[in-house]
């Protein structure tokens, strides 16, 4: 099925990571131009950009706003941006036993650099452009030990997408924002935390009783990136969970 996203610059941040890896294969495979964002993993995106035939490389720290200003400046003129990068603390934490540190820390990995991203590729926006930003079904339902987390994705799915998917109109009629909300998926982030036990026990509140795969995500950004295929969606938010509902569905 034609997407129109052949010949688009796509900039995917994150995509030294399991979903955003999967993202860039899965633009390249559409015929777009990839330019590959990381910050620490950057042997990871090396091998990627070789894999997808010598992509951009370009590696920022996203919660400092002068290197996501270059990072913009080296990725040069873009139609799409997958959003993807984000961090998810392992450690349960209640509310009361959460440091403020993690709580800023979190934030700004997940928060203000989806913000900063952003800002970023909406200034050199000059055309119908598509962001995505990624989210998690923690900001929908919320996450009992990661309260940090659950509220920076909530902002993302909330109050900045419904406001950015207003404000992008201001840039080019046509432009648009949307997200994708993850549930629990199988990807270094969560690696130790998918276990056959474990995906039966967070599968109790799911209909489809086993964890995506990065591509299952990719697939939906794809989705929501193709000017053919979503050009008059704007303002949505895929949940891509199996069904996950904030209630046990299965009993054992």
């Amino acid at each position: 099925m034609e997407t129109g996203l052949t010949g688009k610059r796509v900039l995917v941040t994150g995509a030294s990571g399991g979903i955003g890896s999967a993202c860039a294969r899965a633009f390249a495979a559409e015929g777009a131009d990839v330019v590959i964002h990381y910050h620490r993993g950057r042997d990871r995106a090396e091998a990627l950009a070789a894999e997808l035939g010598g992509a951009k490389l370009a590696g920022a720290d996203l919660t400092v706003e002068a290197e996501v200003v270059r990072l913009f400046e080296e990725a040069g003129p873009l139609d799409v941006c997958a959003a993807v990068a984000g961090a998810w603390p392992s450690e349960d934490l209640p509310v009361w036993e959460l440091p403020l540190e993690r709580w800023r820390a979190t934030l700004d990995a997940n928060l203000t650099a989806t913000f900063l991203t952003a800002r970023g590729f909406l200034n050199q926006l000059d055309g119908d452009g598509s962001l995505i930003l990624v989210g998690s079904t923690a900001g929908l339902l919320g996450e009992a030990g990661h309260a940090d987390y659950a509220a920076a994705k909530s902002a993302i799915l909330g109050g900045l997408l419904l406001s950015l998917k207003n404000e992008v109109v201001r840039r080019n009629p046509l432009a648009r924002v949307n997200a994708v909300a993850p549930g629990w998926t199988e990807s270094p982030m969560t690696r130790g935390h998918v276990s056959e036990e474990q995906v039966r026990r967070v599968s109790r509140t799911m209909a489809l009783r086993k964890v995506a795969q990065p591509e299952d995500i990719a697939a939906q950004v794809v989705l929501l990136a193709s000017p053919v295929l979503s050009g008059h969606v704007t303002g949505q938010v895929v949940t891509v969970a199996g069904g996950m509902e904030g209630r046990v569905i299965h009993e054992g």
